[in-house]
């Protein structure tokens, strides 16, 4: 790359993608440029990329990315200077930030509409990302850029953790040992649970959660031997049952908080057992700012480890063979980055 051209990859249709070349974005009033250091490939790129993403949550053609961390390096008018050389992340879903929901803390139930980095708007799948400057979160000037890619999917675990209001000592389950589920139980650790166990076929990935903090790992067929046990379920997996199952475990009055992303047809939860056990069921999509802020801060001060879970980086050029290995299910494949 050149100092006048910026690449990105952009997704022409499901299935169709070309690496572009072009002058390099300059950001608007309000807004900043960002050198993209890192970008994470979840399986929501997956489906942008498979065609498998409801039409209402994606604006084809379009460039992904939106777990992504860099340094900014140009400003639009009116923003603070200070911003110039920082490293930081973005909120990805663009909140108008005056409705009545964006008033009151809730960003990511703005009533303006969906838009999102990566989805409906350019993503970080490149040279450069351009965003609104009140969407940024700052980073220490020694931080981990690489590690930091992976703070939007640390956000949404932060908002499902303060949906959940774990206390200390209380019995705590979280289904599913992907990304998500591995940064649960790093956050999850931290609030010295009494009991925190992890639910997840995969013999590695039980592995890791054990070295990040969990008591115990349990194969989902060894599950049933704890159903009611535990005070809050955090489920991370977005499998066809893992909604059902994460209320089962759940101790009567127990809460559940479901952040998977779960496709048509998934299995429905008993509302006989909900009622009868009195349950709070939580669900959350994105995250709000209160929650980035909280993912930045448990960063900043180490309680979040990231970098642990990156398995793959690629450059830009081989997007194809990066996206192919997220959702691939190889056992090796944990958190792909690409870096521009």
């Amino acid at each position: 790359m050149s100092g006048t051209h910026s690449r990105s990859v952009t997704v022409e249709r499901p299935g169709e993608h070309r690496l572009t070349s072009g002058p390099v974005p300059e950001p608007g009033p309000g807004e900043v440029r960002v050198r993209v250091a890192a970008a994470g490939i979840c399986m929501s790129d997956r489906e942008v990329y498979d065609g498998h993403r409801d039409p209402a949550y994606v604006r084809y053609p379009v460039v992904p990315g939106h777990e992504w961390s860099g340094v900014v390096d140009a400003l639009g008018a009116g923003v603070d200077p200070a911003l110039l050389g920082r490293r930081t992340v973005a909120e990805g879903f663009r909140s108008c930030g005056g409705c009545e929901r964006c008033r009151s803390g809730e960003t990511s139930l703005c009533t303006a509409g969906y838009d999102e980095t990566g989805f409906t708007r350019p993503g970080a799948f490149a040279d450069h990302v351009v965003v609104p400057a009140r969407l940024l979160h700052p980073l220490a000037d020694d931080a981990d850029l690489r590690a930091a890619a992976l703070l939007e999917p640390a956000a949404v675990i932060a908002a499902a953790v303060r949906a959940g209001t774990p206390e200390p000592g209380e019995r705590i389950a979280v289904v599913g040992a992907g990304t998500l589920g591995l940064l649960a139980v790093q956050l999850l650790s931290a609030m010295s649970p009494g009991e925190l166990t992890v639910i997840d076929p995969r013999d590695e990935r039980a592995a890791q959660a054990l070295a990040f903090g969990a008591s115990e790992a349990r194969a989902p067929k060894e599950a049933t031997e704890v159903h009611g046990r535990y005070d809050l379920v955090v489920e991370t997996a977005g499998a066809p049952s893992t909604a059902a199952d994460a209320c089962l475990l759940a101790r009567r009055g127990g809460r559940v908080v479901l952040t998977g992303m779960f496709a048509p047809g998934a299995a429905g939860i008993d509302p006989v057992h909900l009622s009868l056990s009195q349950l709070t069921v939580r669900s959350v999509f994105g995250a709000p700012s209160a929650a980035w802020s909280y993912a930045v801060r448990a960063f900043t001060a180490g309680l979040l480890d990231p970098a642990a879970l990156i398995t793959h980086e690629f450059p830009l050029e081989r997007f194809a063979d990066a996206v192919a290995l997220v959702g691939g299910g190889g056992p090796g494949t944990g958190k792909v980055l690409l870096r521009p």
